[in-house]
C-alpha cells in the first residue's frame, strides 16, 4: 500500500475535517478496504452507519448499499464515491414489475434480498440477507413465500425449508459465471481443501461446497477452520481480508471470473473526491423510505439462532 501513502494521508485529513466514517464492502478494491474505518457486508455496514456518531457516511459499495444506509440513517449525509456503481441483479427487478407480480401471488409474503433498490424493498414485506434468509423465511407464518430477486439464493433456501417457495429469476452475473467444472478441477488440484461457496452461486456449484456462507460467514469459517488451504467461491475482493486475518493459511479463488466490475469501479481517488467535494449524496424520499425501512426493521426483529 506504499504507493497510496499520500492519498491515504489526504483522506485521513478530509475524514477528520468532515466528521466522516468510511465504510467499504468486502468486495471493494484492496486499497479502499485498507482506508476504510469498517469493512463488511452491506447490511452490517448500514447498521454501523446508523449507529455511528459521524454525520457523514462514505459508503464504498454499490448504489443499493448506500440507499440502505440512507434508509437506516436518514438524518446523516450518505455519499456514494462513484455514482456509476450499480448492481445488475438489483436492476433485474423493478417496483412496477413487482407490483404486477404481486397480483398473481394471492397474498404470499414477499421476502426481499437486501441486494435490491429502495423502491423494491418498499414493495416487499420483509428483507433478508444471504446469512439470515432461511431464518427470515422460517419466521413467517404463511406456508407460501415469494423471494426476490436472486433465484440461486431462493433455491438454496428452498432446500432448507418445508414452505412452498417460489421466486423471481434474477441472479448475480459474477457468481453465475462460476461453474461446477471449475470447482471440480480445483478440488482435484488441492485434494482435501474445503470449498466454501456463497449462496448466490448456481445450485450445481453449491452441491460441491463443503460450506455455504455469506461473506461475513466466510471470514468466520476461515478463522475457525483447521484447514491450511481453503478454496473460495465468491467475488475476489474477499481475499484481501481473508489473507490479512489468516496469514498462516492459503486461500485459493476457484475462478478468474469471480470479479465484479461494479464493485471494482470505485477507486481510492473516488473516495477522496467524494469527501473533498461532498458529492454524490444518496437520499431516499418518502413514502419509499418509511416502507423500505419497515421491511428492513422486520428482518432485524427476527431472532438470531
Amino acid at each position: 500500500m506504499q504507493q497510496y501513502t499520500d492519498i491515504f494521508d489526504e483522506i485521513h485529513r478530509l475524514r477528520k475535517e468532515r466528521g466522516a466514517v468510511i465504510l467499504a464492502h468486502n468486495y471493494q478494491r484492496d486499497e479502499v478496504q485498507e482506508i476504510a474505518d469498517h469493512c463488511g457486508d452491506s447490511l452490517a455496514l448500514s447498521q454501523i452507519a446508523a449507529a455511528s456518531a459521524a454525520e457523514v457516511i462514505v459508503f464504498a459499495g454499490v448504489h443499493f448499499m448506500a440507499e440502505s444506509a440512507a434508509i437506516l440513517a436518514p438524518r446523516k449525509t450518505v455519499l456514494l464515491p462513484n455514482p456509476d456503481a450499480g448492481c445488475p441483479m438489483a436492476d433485474m427487478i423493478t417496483a412496477a414489475a413487482l407490483r404486477e407480480k404481486k397480483k398473481e401471488l394471492n397474498g404470499a409474503p414477499i421476502v426481499c434480498y437486501v441486494n435490491s433498490s429502495a423502491e423494491v424493498k418498499a414493495e416487499s414485506d420483509i428483507c433478508c440477507t444471504s446469512a439470515n434468509a432461511v431464518r427470515v423465511v422460517e419466521s413467517l407464518p404463511q406456508d407460501e413465500v415469494y423471494m426476490i430477486p436472486d433465484m440461486n439464493l431462493s433455491l438454496y433456501v428452498a432446500g432448507k425449508t418445508k414452505k412452498k417457495l417460489s421466486y423471481w429469476k434474477g441472479f448475480c452475473p459474477t457468481h453465475q459465471l462460476l461453474t461446477a467444472d471449475e470447482v471440480r478441477a480445483f478440488k482435484i488440484r488441492y485434494p482435501g481443501a474445503p470449498f466454501v461457496a456463497h449462496p448466490e452461486c448456481p445450485p450445481d456449484v453449491l452441491a460441491l461446497a463443503d460450506a455455504i456462507r455469506s461473506t461475513s460467514g466466510m471470514y468466520e469459517y476461515a478463522r475457525k477452520s483447521d484447514a491450511s488451504t481453503i478454496l473460495i467461491g465468491t467475488e475476489m475482493g474477499i481475499m484481501y481480508r481473508l489473507r490479512k486475518e489468516n496469514p498462516e493459511k492459503e486461500f485459493i479463488l476457484v475462478s478468474r471470473n469471480l470479479i465484479c466490475p461494479n464493485m471494482k469501479i470505485t477507486t481510492i481517488e473516488d473516495v477522496r473526491d467524494s469527501l473533498r467535494d461532498m458529492k454524490h449524496i444518496i437520499k431516499v424520499a418518502e413514502p419509499v423510505l418509511s416502507k423500505a425501512r419497515l421491511a428492513l426493521e422486520r428482518m432485524l426483529a427476527v431472532p438470531r439462532d
